[in-house]
């Protein structure tokens, strides 16, 4: 990809925009940009070479692999967020996996080592990074906080109402979702079974709440959805 589209790329990027145009470059030159394909894994990289990345385009999953029977999924990502070794220490989980759920899913990826350099000679940025991080750790923290006190209903109830917030399109008395999750997903997120989603989503549409198929899902009734 040319220097012009990477510092395009980068300049768009919030966590990024506040770098000066020259250290844009710099940053740009450092950078990797990769289109990523449905299903397809994205290395956070080993040892002293682990990589932060910015997601540009498109949702990723990240998966937490150490449960054989069944696949937990830690977040859901849209742009522009952060995933990778966000730690900075080259401290991975190892049971951790990044997955795009989206086809040409864009990313940008730095060594650990080239982001560190950026960060010391920006103290805004190293601020919004850190705001960033800690927003990620509370975002995991409500969701413990899900999994321990409200039941599977509730749950998927409060994921739904997420998911129209951060990526509902509202179209008149509708909210339209782009379904990029299968059933197995959403029960991977809310620590239920696939056949569980499956008849609460059916009970939740039966009741006129919403309506879904494979491309979308409409959530009648937006008042109730906030």
């Amino acid at each position: 990809m040319s220097q012009e589209m990477k510092y395009f790329y980068l300049k768009n990027h919030p966590l990024l925009a506040s770098l000066p145009e020259q250290k844009l470059a710099e940053a740009a030159s450092m950078a990797k940009i990769k289109t990523v394909y449905r299903g397809e894994l994205i290395s956070y990289g080993e040892g002293a070479y682990t990589r932060i990345h910015f997601l540009l385009k498109g949702k990723v999953k990240i998966t937490d692999n150490g449960n054989a029977e069944n696949e937990l999924i830690k977040d859901i990502l849209t742009e522009p967020d952060i995933f990778g070794d966000l730690s900075l220490e080259g401290q991975l989980a190892t049971d951790e996996s990044a997955e795009a759920l989206t086809a040409n899913t864009i990313i940008c990826s730095f060594y650990v080592s080239d982001f560190k350099k950026i960060l010391q000679e920006n103290l805004q940025m190293i601020l919004s990074f850190a705001k960033k991080v800690n927003s990620k750790l509370q975002r995991l923290e409500h969701r413990h906080a899900d999994l321990v006190f409200l039941d599977t209903k509730d749950r998927l109830i409060r994921f739904i109402k997420h998911w129209a917030r951060t990526d509902g399109n509202r179209m008149g008395d509708k909210i339209v979702l782009n379904n990029y999750l299968t059933h197995s997903d959403i029960a991977g997120f809310i620590s239920t079974s696939r056949q569980s989603v499956n008849m609460l989503l059916n009970e939740l549409r039966s009741s006129g709440l919403l309506c879904y198929n494979r491309k979308q899902i409409e959530l009648n009734n937006p008042v109730a959805w906030n």
